[in-house]
C-alpha cells in the first residue's frame, strides 16, 4: 500500500492527504439505501507515522445518508460496516487505543446518533497472516507459503453493473466486493483442500440468516444455478452475498469451476466455552474497538473444492469472490441472452399454433361445393 501521509493522533475525524485519496466519483445506485439515487464514493488509507496502512476506509455519502466500510488487517482480516441517517458522518480514529491491548474505543462513527445500522466480519482462521491485506504467515514452521501468498482484495464501484469475469456478482454503488485469492502455497498433502472460517456478531439472541436463491440463469457464472446470501434483520438492513464457486485458475471460466460449500450458521459465546477454548475467538482490534468487547459471534465455514476431480493441487490457484452491503441486497434478473433463448422456445411453438389456427379458419369459410337436390 502506499505510504501514508501525516495523520492526528488521539480523537477526531481525520482528512485524506491527496496521496491516500484514490478515487472520489458519483454514482447511480438503484438499490440504495433509504432510497438514495446518487453517492461520491471515496476509498482512504487513513495512516499513523511509522506504522504500517492496514486499514481502507470506503465511504459513501448519499444526500441523506452515508455508508461506511472499515477493512482492517489488524489481527484477523476483518470489516466493520456501519449505515448512517445523514451525509456528514465521519470516521474517528484513536491510533494509541487501537493499537493497545485494549482498543475498546478507539474507532467511531461520529455523529453516533445517526447510526442506523453497524455489523461486522471476520476472517478468523487467515489469522496467521501477518497484518496486510497481502501478504504470508509470520510464522510458517512447515514452509506452506515459502513461495505463496494470500491476498484480500476489495474493490468499491462508481455504479450498478458486473465483473468482467465470473462470478460476476450484482453490485451497486452500496456495496464493495472482496476477492479473496491463495496463489502458489504448498498443499500439506494429496488432494488438500483449503477454507476459510467467517464469524460475523450476532444480532440479538440470534444469528442473521443464510439463505439460498435459485435460477434457470447461469449466463454470468456458467452451470452455477445458486447465490447464497447472509441477511441481517428483516427486511434486511445488510447483507452478504456470494455464488457456490471457487475457480483454480486466474482466467475463471467454466474449467476451473469448483464449489463451494457452507456450514450452518451457529452461534459462538465466549462465556458458554471453557476457558481453554476461549482464546480461539475471533479477536479483532477494529471490530472491538467499534463495538467494544463483543462476545456475541456467529460462526459458519467455507470449504473450497472437493476430494475428487480438479482441484487447488493442479494451478495451486484459488479465487472466491463476496459482496458486502447495506440495505437490501440486488435481485438478479434474467439476462437478454436467457431472455432471448425463452421467446424463441415459447415463439416457435405460438407461431406452429397460430398458423394451424389460420389454416382451419380459411378451411371453414372456404364456399361449400354442395348442391342440394331439386
Amino acid at each position: 500500500m502506499c505510504s501514508c501521509g501525516e495523520s492526528r493522533r488521539g480523537w477526531g475525524p481525520y482528512a485524506p492527504s491527496p496521496v491516500l485519496f484514490l478515487s472520489l466519483f458519483v454514482s447511480a445506485a438503484p438499490f440504495g439505501l433509504l432510497g438514495e439515487e446518487t453517492r461520491q464514493v471515496s476509498l482512504e488509507v487513513p495512516g499513523w507515522p511509522d506504522h504500517p496502512q492496514n486499514l481502507l476506509h470506503i465511504r459513501a455519502v448519499g444526500p441523506n445518508s452515508t455508508l461506511h466500510y472499515v477493512w482492517s488487517s489488524l489481527g484477523p482480516p476483518a470489516v466493520v460496516l456501519v449505515a448512517t441517517n445523514t451525509p456528514h458522518s465521519v470516521l474517528s480514529i484513536n491510533w494509541t487505543r487501537l493499537l493497545s491491548p485494549e482498543p475498546d474505543g478507539g474507532l467511531a462513527v461520529l455523529p453516533k446518533d445517526s447510526i442506523q445500522f453497524s455489523s461486522a466480519l471476520v476472517f478468523t482462521r487467515p489469522a496467521t497472516l501477518s497484518a496486510t491485506f497481502w501478504g504470508h504467515p509470520a510464522r510458517d514452521p512447515a514452509g506452506t507459503f515459502a513461495n505463496g501468498s494470500l491476498a484480500f482484495r476489495v474493490q468499491a464501484f462508481d455504479r450498478a453493473g458486473r465483473a468482467a469475469q465470473p462470478p460476476r456478482l450484482l453490485h451497486t454503488a452500496d456495496t464493495c466486493q472482496l476477492e479473496l485469492v491463495l496463489a502458489g502455497a504448498s498443499p500439506r498433502g494429496n488432494r488438500s483442500l483449503f477454507g476459510i472460517e467467517v464469524a460475523t456478531l450476532g444480532q440479538g439472541p440470534g444469528c442473521p440468516v443464510i439463505q439460498e436463491r435459485h435460477s434457470i440463469d447461469d449466463e454470468y457464472a456458467p452451470a452455477v444455478f445458486q447465490l447464497d446470501q447472509l441477511l441481517w434483520g428483516s427486511p434486511p438492513s445488510g447483507f452478504v452475498q456470494w455464488r457456490p464457486v471457487v475457480f483454480s485458475q486466474e482466467q475463471a471460466d467454466r474449467d476451473s469451476a469448483l464449489s463451494c460449500q457452507a456450514s450452518p450458521l451457529h452461534p459462538t459465546l465466549a462465556h458458554s466455552l471453557p476457558p481453554t477454548l476461549a482464546h480461539s475467538l475471533p479477536q479483532s482490534p477494529v471490530v472491538q474497538a467499534f463495538f467494544g468487547p463483543q462476545q456475541n459471534y456467529c460462526t459458519f465455514s467455507l470449504t473450497f473444492g472437493a476430494s475428487t476431480g480438479p482441484g487447488y493441487w493442479d494451478q495451486h490457484y484459488l479465487s472466491w469472490s463476496v459482496l458486502l452491503g447495506l440495505g437490501p441486497p440486488p435481485v438478479d434478473a434474467l439476462s437478454p441472452l436467457i431472455l432471448g433463448i425463452m421467446a424463441v422456445a415459447l415463439g416457435a411453438p405460438g407461431l406452429l399454433l397460430l398458423g394451424v389456427g389460420v389454416a382451419l379458419l380459411l378451411h371453414r369459410t372456404h364456399p361449400s361445393e354442395y348442391r342440394s337436390i331439386t
